[in-house]
């Protein structure tokens, strides 16, 4: 059976390196270019794993370049996992390995297809999540299912410990279902489209914390868009402060924020110049 890799991100990178560990083999791994994305939260390379192990590394523009599809099927791949990777693959790239491509998702699908999935999960005040392994298909996370882990959801959880949790669960699914993949053994089940939701994409100016949120959004807020996503953020003479952490209480702190029924107090926070004077708020 022959497997490739394609990823960019830390959730993908710990996938391969269980898969090594555990002595799978791997015949092609899948990045974009070095100078793509540099920016991008959690990406990371893939040169020194590939290097070390002898993987071939093939470095790509976008998931759907035709090139993509030749050294798929010039490698003779039958299975070709995606992970972390945001570029939405379509059907010359999803057939061009032998038996199809494998995903996962960071939620219990078909509940929460799309984007965001672990800001969203605290956002929502969710009691718990999890990780779905399934197998791709023309759709946003429609495909078929190959297994699911849980994830229990605290509540004063953050999105850096649901990453890491996130991350080990990845881990875990790779464990549970890597001999099934190789001895062509899995099962597939379909998703129930009756629980189906959709969860929209967030950009980092959906953190801006506002004078009209109670203590319970702003507490979300806070701790659904801290590290490693962009940082919750609010506009004060001229400065801008990114909230890393923060407490809510009835009594203002030194350092504070007016909510509607109370104030966020900063614990861990970043304050740059800002032109504009945006929406300033006495403390």
């Amino acid at each position: 059976m022959k497997i490739a890799f394609t990823t960019c991100v830390k959730l993908g990178e710990s996938c391969i390196k269980k898969i090594l560990e555990m002595g799978g083999n791997l015949d092609l791994l899948i990045t974009l270019k070095d100078e793509k994305a540099r920016n991008k939260s959690g990406r990371i390379y893939l040169d020194n794993i590939a290097e070390e192990n002898h993987i071939p590394l093939f470095k790509i523009n976008n998931i759907n370049d035709p090139e993509v599809e030749e050294v798929i099927k010039e490698k003779e791949i039958d299975w070709l996992f995606i992970i972390g990777w945001s570029q939405i693959a379509k059907s010359r790239v999803l057939n061009a390995p032998k038996k199809g491509c494998l995903g996962m998702h960071p939620t219990l699908l078909p509940k929460g297809r799309g984007r965001a999935s672990v800001p969203w999960a605290i956002l929502k005040g969710l009691d718990r999540t999890g990780v779905t392994m399934f197998r791709l298909d023309e759709g946003v996370d429609t495909g078929d299912i190959i297994g699911q882990i849980e994830i229990p959801i605290h509540d004063r959880m953050t999105a850096t410990e649901l990453y890491e949790e996130v991350n080990r669960t990845h881990i875990r699914l790779i464990e549970t279902y890597w001999e099934d993949i190789v001895n062509n053994h899995i099962t597939l089940r379909k998703q129930n489209e009756e629980l189906a939701t959709i969860w929209e994409g967030r950009k980092p100016e959906d953190g801006k914390i506002t004078g009209d949120m109670t203590m319970r959004e702003a507490d979300r807020l806070v701790r659904a868009v801290t590290h490693p996503y962009p940082g919750a953020f609010y506009y004060k003479e001229g400065k801008k402060i990114t909230v890393w952490s923060a407490e809510i209480s009835e009594y203002p702190e030194e350092n504070s924020f007016r909510l509607k029924d109370g104030y966020l107090n900063l614990l861990e926070y970043e304050m740059e110049s800002y032109e504009k004077d945006e929406d300033s708020v006495s403390g």
